[in-house]
């Protein structure tokens, strides 16, 4: 195979790749985040916590830090978060166990 074969077959991979991400972009434009829908182990990905990092990992039903992608604007209609509220509440619960932890040790 010669240079300018080679060449033209990774152009032509490269432009292939680039045009068949553009539709998962696009799609990922009209879904939005939503936090406390997801299903033991159907979240989409990582949870607000850390405690793990990968889709379907997650272990109750409804967890505030687990999320799901829906269909931009239906979060609040399934009764769920953005992940802004998520987080607020997440700092909620962990003052609170904070203050507790503090309240046994004295």
């Amino acid at each position: 195979m010669n240079q300018r074969t080679m060449i033209t077959a990774a152009a032509a991979s490269l432009m292939s790749m680039a045009m068949l991400s553009s539709p998962a972009l696009a799609q990922n434009a009209a879904k939005e985040k939503c936090f406390g829908i997801a299903k033991a182990g159907q979240n989409d990905c990582a949870n607000l916590s850390g405690t793990h990092s990968c889709a379907g990992q997650s272990k109750l039903d409804m967890d505030k830090g687990e999320w799901k992608y829906v269909a931009a604007g239906t979060c609040k209609d399934m009764k769920g978060m953005s992940m802004d509220e998520a987080k607020g509440g997440m700092m909620k619960k962990d003052d609170t166990m904070k203050k507790d932890d503090m309240m046994k040790k004295s």
